[in-house]
């Protein structure tokens, strides 16, 4: 097929309807958080996965280049198109198919969002393990293709820890259907993995089975503040010893971070005041409210005896507990206007190692800022850094002192968001050579002239 007649070819596989093109792509917003419009030669939307594999046959016979949107709230430029691309939307294919309550399952298309998802476990009285703020608009394909993390991995881990099986379609059109609905099934590779966190580069996304857990029954949350870092390290270490069992949610935030998003300068009415150098929030799930509860209060009681806390506020309510997640979830106002980053290492550095970061920074920009938050509870830190006019030397001067301080400290680059084309010049940091050989080995094997989201997360062409 001439490249010239993939467009026809795509209208008769989803109708012409689903095949946007000239002014209707520039109409759509991306990538997230800016007002810039979609660049594509067209975004084409299947509804099946058989759709699915015509479109890739019909691409990749053509030698064109196709590129998979989910909720497109990616941050590392994992989505980013060129003109002649084509853009492969799973908005369409959102139906959940299956709530297994005795089975501890959910099947659905990738398309569906996250909330979906969370909102129909609910429903079963069942609960979906994997949360991130963007719950309402990023979808499980795009969760599982970055194996996103979030605010629940220190007790049911990354998006990796809850998928049971899943249905992929590579660049020629094959589809490779693992959907499992077993937590223990050594039936041969669990091919399923090569597809998890793989971005989108070695296939499509198209259905998944979810493991989903039993709905707590008692929740305790906290948020408490604390006059250094090392008291931050301290708590933490204090919770993973008196509640083992139940902590499910260990979140940290610097000053910096807080005061942005809380009243007079933000949108929410602060429990504490800020100026303090950080704020934790504390989050339990447990099976008995009056017992976890207890056990909660007892470990804030231990925390005040200890000195490690300036002040704290236990959420009596609902609307309470929301109020304190909200402060965390507001991330807009920090990484709206900013250059941000999400690293890994390990809890006790993290201090330091933002203290690094903000001098580094300093040193170049001295109107910079540097804003710290993160899920301290699984090791994971979040930078964001503002007040630079951008452009293509200033973001390569401040990733380089980003990630040089990282290498100091052992850690990884990428803690949940993945590669994308931002970060791969750096991936040598955190991966070894036969590391990335390999991977651009598994990209040519499926992808051999390399038309599925090229570019991203390796080079496959060097």
């Amino acid at each position: 097929m001439l490249k010239t007649d993939v467009l026809a070819a795509l209208k008769a596989i989803v109708g012409e309807r689903h095949v946007l093109t000239g002014d209707a792509v520039a109409a759509i917003e991306f990538p997230w958080n800016t007002h810039d419009g979609c660049i594509a030669r067209a975004i084409v939307s299947p509804a099946s996965t058989a759709e699915v594999a015509e479109i890739m046959r019909c691409c990749n016979e053509a030698g064109q280049t196709v590129v998979p949107f989910g909720g497109m709230t990616n941050l590392v430029q994992g989505c980013a198109t060129k003109a002649d691309d084509i853009v492969l939307s799973l908005a369409r294919m959102n139906r959940i198919e299956d709530v297994d309550k005795s089975a501890g399952t959910l099947i659905a298309q990738s398309g569906v969002t996250l909330q979906a998802a969370q909102e129909a476990a609910e429903a079963a009285d069942m609960f979906f393990p994997v949360d991130i703020g963007a719950r309402a608009s990023c979808q499980l394909g795009g969760i599982v293709s970055n194996n996103a993390g979030g605010n629940k991995v220190i007790r049911y881990g990354m998006t990796r820890d809850s998928v049971l099986g899943l249905e992929a379609v590579l660049a020629d059109g094959t589809v490779v259907s693992s959907m499992n609905r077993y937590i223990k099934n050594n039936s041969g590779f669990d091919l399923k993995q090569m597809f998890i966190g793989s971005e989108g580069v070695l296939g499509v996304i198209t259905r998944l089975v979810f493991r989903l857990r039993a709905t707590a029954r008692s929740h305790n949350v906290a948020l408490l503040a604390c006059e250094k870092f090392d008291d931050v390290v301290a708590i933490l270490e204090t919770a993973n010893r008196s509640l083992p069992n139940t902590l499910s949610a260990f979140e940290v935030m610097w000053d910096s971070f807080y005061s942005l998003v809380v009243q007079p300068r933000g949108r929410i009415a602060p429990p504490i005041e800020p100026g303090n150098a950080q704020y934790v929030i504390v989050e339990t799930m447990g099976v008995d409210q009056q017992h976890d509860t207890a056990a909660f209060e007892g470990l804030l009681e231990d925390l005040m005896e200890q000195g490690l806390l300036v002040d704290g506020v236990l959420a009596k309510s609902d609307s309470e507990r929301e109020l304190i997640w909200s402060i965390r979830d507001e991330v807009e106002p920090v990484i709206g206007n900013a250059h941000n980053f999400d690293v890994s290492l390990r809890s006790t550095d993290v201090g330091e190692y933002v203290r690094n970061v903000e001098t580094a920074i300093a040193g170049l920009f001295a109107d910079a800022t540097v804003i710290g938050f993160g899920h301290l509870g699984d090791n994971n830190v979040h930078i964001s850094v503002s007040g630079i006019d951008f452009d293509s030397d200033r973001t390569r001067q401040v990733e380089e002192q980003v990630y040089g301080c990282l290498e100091e400290f052992d850690g990884a680059i990428s803690a949940e968001h993945g590669i994308g084309l931002e970060k791969r010049a750096y991936l040598p940091i955190s991966r070894s050579e036969s590391e990335i050989e390999l991977m651009k080995t598994l990209k040519r094997a499926l992808d051999p002239n390399n038309i599925l989201n090229p570019g991203k997360v390796v080079d496959a062409a060097t």
